[in-house]
């Protein structure tokens, strides 16, 4: 099963349309308990089989201290910094280092029933709301994975200098159905839109377009309420307004 990679997922209006899976080579065994190398040549041409992608977050801006965290998988960061970051969203990028989906069938699931949202260890006396996208997907048989991956690289990396984003998480492709939930997770609803304009985004979808048999975007509030633990899920209402 090769890792099938999404169009960087902002808050399009649209729902452009999504997904198979090139055959890999199993020959290269692979300790199973060491995390797999991630760059373009390794993603779209594994060697063996991937079961899990870490969280992607984005490199803190530049002056802040990286929070320490001990975790089995620790996360991927990005190349670019972010130029700014709240405190309680501080909070929330230390406790996704510890994301991660409750099921292997998490693709097909219900977004709150997907991951470990109440496991996410954020102080009890902050609260916030942020705004998540989630890309469900899948691919066109024999689509480029290689142009689509160096393009959705670029848009993200774009996304992060613009502001905003905390993590994206690709997933890997159900091995059954080809199915596949990519999410991401951002300051406000207001920096998901402002990225949409920008160039590379618009790139990265023009690649979508041609790589996806089904594609469909769902938007979610998150909410750190104070005094409780973990993280709350809930569907976005159309002429309401996420995080700041």
């Amino acid at each position: 099963m090769a890792i099938q990679f999404q169009p960087f997922v902002y808050d399009s209006q649209e729902d452009p349309s999504t997904k198979s899976t090139p055959p890999i080579n199993d020959d290269k065994e692979r300790d199973p308990h060491q995390l797999p190398a991630f760059d373009s040549e390794s993603l779209t041409k594994p060697t063996s089989t991937v079961l899990y992608l870490p969280p992607l977050l984005s490199s803190l801006p530049s002056g802040v201290e990286v929070p320490v965290t001990q975790s089995d998988t620790p996360p991927l960061v990005t190349e670019t910094h972010l130029p700014d970051i709240d405190p309680v969203s501080l909070s929330l990028h230390k406790a996704l280092h510890h994301f991660r989906p409750l099921s292997s069938e998490y693709a097909g699931l219900p977004y709150a029933e997907a991951f470990n949202w109440l496991d996410l260890d954020l102080p009890l006396d902050e609260e916030r709301e942020w705004y998540a996208v989630v890309f469900r997907s899948k691919r066109k048989a024999g689509s480029d994975s290689g142009a689509l991956y160096e393009a959705d690289r670029k848009a993200h990396e774009e996304a992060v200098s613009n502001g905003g984003l905390v993590m994206y998480w690709y997933g890997v492709p159900d091995a059954q159905t080809g199915l596949n939930l990519a999410t991401c997770i951002w300051q406000s609803r207001r920096h998901a839109l402002a990225a949409n304009s920008r160039p590379l985004h618009i790139q990265a979808m023009k690649f979508a377009a041609i790589s996806f048999d089904t594609y469909s975007l769902e938007r979610y509030r998150l909410s750190k309420v104070k005094r409780k633990q973990g993280i709350q899920v809930e569907e976005f209402s159309i002429g309401t307004e996420v995080g700041w």
